[in-house]
């Protein structure tokens, strides 16, 4: 089947993902979620028309939406068939079925590697199930908009392909969070990247500026009088324009770089702000000061 256009122009967008079991409906999910869409993995079918009841609500802001659907059972076409019916006569949604696929090699070798038993043949061979599985999925095959073979493809490759195909017009899916810490606070887990900047000489030491944060224009100041601070600030951005475009191109949707100080009221801070400002004229960038308000004692 030759692969077609999703043709969502109006309304909120609908794509259902399914197809053979290994063959990569996590990465698809994950894809769709870097793409802003709301996901929702293994719905039931029999839930879909009460989903789109909700998902009709004028209540909700909710324009774009990705399902994954196992359909490993007979009874599971009947209400997902009657549910797709329905909306060929509704105007506010239009649905779209990404199928993935793959040959039976590829998906023997993907259960051997991570060990795992085919849901349809659960202690018995895979290529049991698989072959169970593509027969039951043949109709719903023949009805998706759009087939990928994953055979040759590497989860990255994968992701890169949905990301081609259903992005927006130039929608922009990488983003940099920047976050300013305080080391005895302990360091955020989810920082990709990390700079101490205590070396750096201290407001906190200084009478008037102590009880400040770096948000401050006189805390900022004394951060960046120094030519330590310069050519510190100098060697980051060099670094990160190098970086950044590498994390983009390996495929990653968001960056999070953390810069940390003693206490994360002073000098992160204000180096955080005047590093997202920078990144800002080139990417997406969001700012977050973690312990700014955790100040204790003296």
């Amino acid at each position: 089947m030759a692969e077609t256009e999703m043709g969502l122009d109006t309304g909120t967008r609908l794509v259902i993902i399914t197809g053979m079991s290994g063959a990569g409906k996590t990465v698809a999910v994950q894809s769709f979620e870097d793409l802003g869409f709301y996901c929702v993995d293994n719905l039931p079918p029999t839930l879909l028309p009460k989903f789109l009841e909700l998902m009709k609500d004028s209540t909700n802001n909710i324009t774009k939406v990705a399902l994954v659907m196992d359909l490993r059972g007979r009874e599971f076409f009947d209400s997902l068939f009657e549910a797709l019916d329905s909306l060929s006569e509704e105007n506010w949604v239009k649905e779209h079925i990404l199928f993935l696929d793959a040959k039976d090699t590829a998906l023997v070798s993907r259960y051997k590697e991570t060990r795992r038993s085919h849901p349809l043949a659960v202690g018995g061979l895979p290529l049991t199930g698989i072959k169970q599985e593509r027969e039951i999925l043949d109709e719903l095959r023949g009805r998706a908009q759009r087939i990928i073979d994953t055979t040759d493809l590497k989860p990255r490759e994968l992701r890169d392909k949905i990301l081609k195909i259903y992005s927006e017009e130039h929608q922009e899916i990488f983003s940099i969070n920047m976050v300013s810490f305080g080391f005895k606070y302990g360091i955020p887990i989810d920082a990709d990247l990390v700079f101490d900047v205590r070396f750096l000489p201290n407001p906190h030491y200084v009478g008037h500026l102590k009880p400040l944060t770096g948000l401050n224009q006189e805390v900022s100041s004394y951060v960046f009088k120094w030519s330590d601070t310069q050519k510190f600030i100098d060697k980051v951005l060099d670094l990160l324009e190098f970086m950044l475009p590498q994390y983009k191109k390996e495929g990653k949707s968001q960056l999070v770089i953390a810069i940390g100080c003693t206490g994360g009221q002073h000098r992160s801070v204000a180096l955080a702000e005047h590093f997202a400002k920078e990144l800002s004229r080139n990417y997406i960038t969001h700012i977050s000061h973690r312990d700014i308000d955790k100040r204790k004692g003296s």
